[in-house]
């Protein structure tokens, strides 16, 4: 299975800063199979620029559950399945720490949308995901959300799948050999 991931947070540095919001959409190679989605508390105070860039406020994530209490099923939900993400490394750089923090060593397999994108769709201007999504007509819903990033990484991960050859996708620790 694969789990494209999308986090919103605070700062940039894990260990500075806060998850406010995390979608996991696990898709079989084929299709979305499950979904999950919340906002989350950072327990510290969401920067003025991260709120107008994201939306989400202080006021928004004030009931929204701490890491803490979600860390379980998003660790459920991760285990022994690829973890997808575009910039992989900043999304499971936050989840990894945080699920450290709570008891829970995450090990998976990580496959970047954006490196995949470079060899898959080569020569474009830009591998940002808005642009990336402009460039192959990939329509996202609530930019700078995690639900909204997470659902067009789909879409892409999805033409990926479509357009890459099977060596591409081993070369990058995938077996999704039944879908190319």
């Amino acid at each position: 299975m694969y789990c494209i991931v999308d986090i919103e947070t605070t700062g940039g540095i894990p260990k500075e800063s806060g998850i406010t919001e995390i979608a996991i959409l696990v898709h079989d190679g084929e299709r979305v199979v499950q979904e999950y989605q919340t906002l989350i508390n950072p327990q510290r105070p969401i920067p003025f620029y991260i709120t107008n860039l994201t939306g989400i406020s202080n006021a928004m994530v004030a009931s929204a559950p701490t890491f803490k209490s979600i860390a379980q099923d998003v660790f459920e939900l991760l285990n022994n399945n690829y973890f997808v993400a575009h910039n992989v490394g900043f999304d499971y750089s936050f989840i990894s720490h945080y699920l450290k923090i709570h008891g829970f060593e995450l090990d998976v397999h990580k496959l970047c949308t954006v490196r995949l994108s470079r060899k898959v769709f080569p020569g474009l201007a830009s591998y940002s995901l808005g642009k990336l999504c402009n460039s192959l007509e990939i329509e996202i819903e609530s930019r700078h959300r995690a639900y909204g990033d997470a659902m067009a990484t789909t879409i892409l991960f999805e033409k990926l799948l479509a357009h890459g050859d099977e060596n591409l996708f081993i070369k990058s620790g995938a077996n999704i050999s039944s879908r190319i």
